[in-house]
């Protein structure tokens, strides 16, 4: 129940029991920042000139007030919503603001759009800022230290490819402030300090029974559209390279092993950029003359086994390429304030962007880049990669840079997005790595970014999981990682038994989709011959419980996660007993193992009856024991009730029988 209290001088909202906010809350601040961009990891210097405390209330009717203070004011207006209010904000243009709330004893904040290191914010700092997530310092430590040497990184030093203002806690609470501008959060031993650059256009405080609550409320905010074409769940997508012979041969061989194959990605379709990190793309978005050779012929071939060609696209053009100086002539790149070209850099190579703001430059990369060179010859999905790059000091055809930094990630999911839906595309879909407020609008699924191929906790395997919780918390309710990870470097390389837990965790998952990562050559595949025994076993699991996958994609339509934490059903951080382990829709538990040589794992079920998925056993919830985990099995238990028992049941049985008969070629 919403209370509004007002005796004459402070003003304070209460949702229940808890205060939410009292006077002063508000505060006014001139300052100054300067931005150092370096491969799209930005450092941020700030100078405080003036901070200015709204200690003035003026009540201009019961749900409208001015604060105010030496010649500054902000205008209020609060409009209730079903599990709280709005508070819709007018302030002064030039003036950053910080807005203060009321923490709790024992409170846990979750959400902050993605957020790899931890589920819980609570004492930590939370930049509102979309950046670049891998940093070569981190790399490079990793390469010079010996494993046992170096230290993961806190949260507070590591950023996000998709940030948002958006914050749960385990009281049932919700923040959600309605602004793209840079800022930090500082969750606080007694309160929360969220300050922006420009004021928010709103503020919305819930407070629901249940987080199922609080994610339909995100979701009538921001209508989530996410989706799977069905042939997504008919098998793992196969992350591989090298042109149409190697790209066949390699599917090919695949099914007539038995693995479940539902598409192959190869995103080296527009050509392959050497550089010292390893093998990147090139970024011309047309299909290579030489590697993809008739490229239309090759996917109608895939397209015959029932195999779909998945591409790569980013809104960025290699110096100097023939569409680099296409769109540089017509004036579609953005520029400096001279009017030259503003180049990002990516490893070792220049790159120009496409103004998104432009609607010319717009027209052409949906009708040109998209619709005729990947949806006319058949292609029917991409990654979507990018949108963190923007600099603040560039020049846009239309717009702030500095204010619509935080949105580039959306900007391109809409355009992507409008382009398969102009198309008439039905069974096209794109997958998305930054985003912010309202990606969930555009993109069919996001995935949790470029993970090192290791087990640490702040970049490795491990990180998916806070990752996608965060995620989940913040409105976003499909995503999935790349098996296997992407950065490798020098000794910083996956093996067989890494690549396969990967992939165990990616089977009880939206979706299953490897990468050969940036030096396939150094790092074990999913066709490595102690590999491959694996890649069919659980492709074939994976295909085998599509029934309840689709049963969790149409939850999804609701803002409910697909992948929650341990604590979701009591809502009560205190109660997680393992950050790693996590519900795949409501009847799975899934425990990945995040450990190098080990072959089985401390569980603790949550309360309720459960019964093991390979084994058939029953277990009581609430219990904690060990559990085997040889390669190839990770933990998994499905409930007792569950209208899907006999699916797990008879999925779980084959599975079970053909690890022991060396016989793959099953359902």
């Amino acid at each position: 129940m919403l209370k509004i209290d007002f005796d004459g001088k402070n003003l304070t909202i209460y949702e229940g029991e808890f205060k939410l906010i009292s006077t002063p809350f508000v505060s006014a601040i001139k300052r100054e920042k300067t931005y150092t961009t370096n491969r799209g990891t930005v450092k941020v210097t700030i100078e405080e000139k003036e901070h200015i405390r709204l200690d003035k209330v003026e009540k201009l009717s019961d749900t409208s007030y001015v604060l105010s203070e030496a010649g500054h004011s902000l205008k209020i207006d609060i409009e209730e919503r079903e599990l709280g209010c709005e508070l819709f904000l007018e302030g002064e243009e030039g003036w950053a603001y910080e807005f203060k709330i009321y923490g709790i004893d024992g409170e846990a904040v979750f959400g902050g759009g993605e957020q790899y290191r931890q589920t819980n914010l609570r004492r930590k700092r939370v930049v509102n800022f979309v950046s670049e997530h891998i940093k070569a310092s981190t790399l490079a430590e990793k390469v010079i230290l010996p494993n046992n040497r170096y230290r993961e990184k806190e949260a507070e030093s590591i950023g996000s490819y998709s940030p948002m203002p958006v914050f749960v806690t385990d009281k049932g609470r919700l923040f959600y402030f309605d602004t793209s501008s840079d800022g930090v959060s500082k969750f606080g031993i007694n309160n929360y300090r969220c300050s922006f650059d420009r004021c928010p256009k709103s503020i919305m405080l819930l407070h629901g029974n249940s987080y199922e609550d609080l994610a339909r409320a995100l979701a009538k905010k921001n209508p989530p559209r996410m989706y799977l074409p069905e042939w997504c769940l008919d098998g793992m997508i196969l992350g591989v390279q090298g042109g149409n012979d190697k790209v066949i041969s390699k599917a090919y061989t695949m099914l007539d092993a038995g693995a479940k194959v539902s598409a192959v990605w190869s995103q080296d379709w527009s050509g392959e950029n050497i550089t010292v990190m390893g093998k990147q793309v090139w970024w011309e978005w047309e299909h290579h003359y030489k590697l993809y050779r008739d490229l239309p012929k090759a996917i109608k071939r895939l397209e015959a086994r029932g195999v779909k060609f998945l591409a790569y696209i980013n809104p960025y053009l290699v110096k100097d390429s023939r569409m680099y100086k296409h769109c540089r002539d017509n004036g579609w790149l953005i520029t400096h304030e001279d009017g030259s070209v503003y180049h990002i850099k990516s490893t070792t190579f220049d790159a120009g962007m496409i103004d998104l703001t432009n609607p010319e430059a717009v027209r052409y990369t949906k009708d040109v880049l998209i619709k005729q060179n990947m949806l006319d010859i058949g292609i029917k999905g991409w990654m979507a990669d990018f949108g963190e790059y923007l600099p603040v000091d560039c020049v846009l055809h239309d717009g702030d840079p500095a204010e619509l930094h935080n949105q580039w990630p959306v900007i391109w999911a809409k355009i992507n997005r409008e382009a398969i839906e102009e198309y008439g595309a039905d069974d096209v879909m794109f997958f998305t790595r930054s985003g912010y407020i309202g990606e969930q609008c555009y993109a069919p699924i996001m995935w949790n970014g470029d993970q090192h191929t290791d087990l640490t906790k702040d970049y490795g395997m491990p990180c998916v999981m806070p990752a996608t919780f965060s995620l989940g918390f913040s409105g976003v309710p499909l995503t999935h990682c790349d098996i296997g990870g992407f950065f490798s470097i020098a000794n910083l390389k996956r093996d067989e038994e890494l690549l396969t837990r990967w992939m165990e965790m990616a089977t009880f998952s939206p979706l299953m989709r490897s990468h050969e990562s940036i030096r396939p050559w150094a790092n074990a595949q999913f066709d490595d011959p102690k590999v491959i025994p694996h890649t069919i076993r659980l492709t074939n699991v994976h295909v085998a419980i599509k029934p309840y996958i689709q049963k969790v994609l149409e939850q999804a339509k609701e803002g409910i996660p697909a992948i929650r934490p341990d604590f979701w059903p009591v809502m009560d951080y205190s109660k997680s007993k393992d950050e790693y382990s996590y519900f795949f829709g409501d009847d799975l538990y899934v425990c990945p193992v995040i450990e190098k040589d080990v072959i089985e794992r401390e569980v603790h079920l949550p309360e309720g009856e459960w019964i093991g998925f390979w084994d058939g056993n029953e277990y009581e919830g609430g219990s904690d024991f060990t559990s085997e985990a040889p390669l190839g099995s990770l933990p998994v238990y499905y409930r007792k009730g569950s209208e899907f028992a006999e699916l797990f049941r008879k999925a779980g049985d084959a599975a079970a029988k053909r690890a022991t008969t060396g016989v793959f070629n099953w359902f």
